[in-house]
């Protein structure tokens, strides 16, 4: 008996919340204070988060042509393996289960709970419980099917930005433009503009990751040719719009000195003029943000492990689909098991967590270069969408990527080695499976 297929359910609509979901998670929320604390003059800030919302447009819109053409399970995973062949694919599936994606999922799950100890005060074991419980439930959602899941990111996606409107409205509505002096002041920190810049860059670069998950999902995907690109796009210009409105509400409420010295400053900036009520606003939107983030997680990067099993360099078990709800339950369930091992044992992976992340940015990089790859290897290829502005968008995207991980390799030589060191694992592990 041949094994049942994934089911096409996931409508443009779906996708782009998906898109706009990954991105949103609690950056917008606690990045500021510390881009703030490298930019202090408020057009440097909003400068800095429009540069990086410019980078992900610039990606979007690379990944749109390979999403097109390359509209299968896995996304990402099936642009590097198409490009560059089954070793750098495979790396990019180890890393994503291994410890990327699943240590997100374990920190994501971490910070919904802690905000649910807003409303509900818990002790240690009890935010931990808490935290697994959380994973039980999306996992439990999206195994019951693609769609299921897609309706949860809909939802806590549209709650999400609901939340930061109250956020928006508040800022324009009670806040004033006299608040921050945004157009004269240009000063910035004793390193000079660039090293300033460069520090706030990793900061807003963290908060906009995420829309390329809309491409995991491609094979779940009606009439995935049209609607992957248009979501990718639509994704990432809603994120980039939210995040800079977002941040001109900030400085409609608070100085930049002020943003610098709030550990809270989504919390603190509402306050001021809602008070407590505020506060208790900004706990349920963060809660919501996070817990909807870790729900698309579920949703997006199982795909990824079932591609790599379909093409036997997994467990074979983790290409199955279930006859009824036609979802890849073992993917899902595999991931899920393991970032809650990761969740219980947080204190042993956090830091190694933390070394194999910008090992994200190095395939991002990779990827967006598949693009003249594949125009050059397979020129009479199917391509539905091609990129805006090719050959300059994606070479700046490469070029904005590559300079971020050079930066990370000068700057965190021990976290970036273990990184390197971490992937080099991978060869021979693929090498096993490729055997196998």
């Amino acid at each position: 008996m041949s094994s049942p297929d994934l089911r096409r359910s996931l409508s443009l609509f779906d996708l782009s919340l998906i898109a706009i979901g990954s991105s949103i998670g609690s950056g917008i929320f606690l990045t500021p204070a510390l881009i703030a604390q490298s930019l202090d003059a408020p057009m440097w800030i909003l400068g800095v988060w429009l540069l990086g919302g410019v980078m992900a447009l610039c990606g979007a819109l690379t990944f749109a042509e390979l999403g097109a053409m390359l509209p299968r399970a896995g996304g990402v995973y099936a642009f590097l393996t198409e490009a560059y062949g089954g070793t750098v694919g495979f790396l990019y599936g180890w890393a994503y289960f291994l410890v990327a994606n699943t240590g997100a999922l374990g920190a994501l799950a971490i910070a919904f709970s802690t905000y649910f100890g807003y409303f509900v005060p818990l002790s240690e074991t009890g935010t931990l419980a808490v935290a697994i419980g959380g994973i039980i439930l999306v996992t439990i959602i999206n195994v019951l099917g693609v769609k299921a899941g897609g309706i949860f990111s809909d939802v806590f996606t549209l709650l999400k930005l609901a939340g930061i409107g109250v956020l928006v409205v508040a800022g324009f509505g009670w806040g004033s433009a006299a608040t921050t002096d945004l157009f004269t002041s240009l000063s910035v920190g004793e390193g000079g503009l660039a090293s300033a810049i460069t520090l706030a860059a990793v900061s807003v670069l963290w908060s906009y990751g995420g829309w390329q998950h809309a491409t995991f999902t491609a094979a779940e995907a009606k009439d995935p040719q049209r609607t992957v690109p248009r979501a990718l796009i639509i994704g990432a210009s809603v994120v980039t719009a939210v995040y800079l409105i977002t941040n001109l509400a900030y400085l409609f409420l608070l100085t930049p000195q002020q943003m610098a010295a709030s550990p809270r400053v989504a919390a603190d900036a509402l306050a001021s003029v809602m008070g407590p009520v505020g506060g208790s606003i900004i706990a349920l939107t963060i809660f919501i943000s996070t817990f909807g983030t870790t729900g698309i997680y579920t949703l997006t990067a199982p795909r990824i492990y079932y591609a790599m099993a379909a093409d036997g360099v997994f467990f074979r078990k983790v290409a199955e689909v279930h006859p009824r709800f036609h979802t890849p339950i073992y993917a899902i369930l595999l991931q899920s098991v393991w970032a809650i091992i990761l969740l219980l044992f947080w204190g042993t992976y956090e830091k190694l967590i933390s070394y194999v992340v910008f090992t994200d940015w190095i395939f991002f990089a990779l990827a967006a270069a598949a693009v003249f790859v594949l125009r050059r290897t397979r020129p009479t290829a199917d391509r539905p969408y091609r990129t805006f502005g090719y050959p300059f968008t994606p070479a700046l995207f490469v070029l904005l990527a590559s300079l971020f991980v050079l930066y990370t390799l000068v700057e965190k030589p021990l976290e970036s080695g273990v990184g390197l060191a971490f992937l080099a694992l991978g060869i021979p592990v693929y090498r096993m499976w490729r055997r196998a």
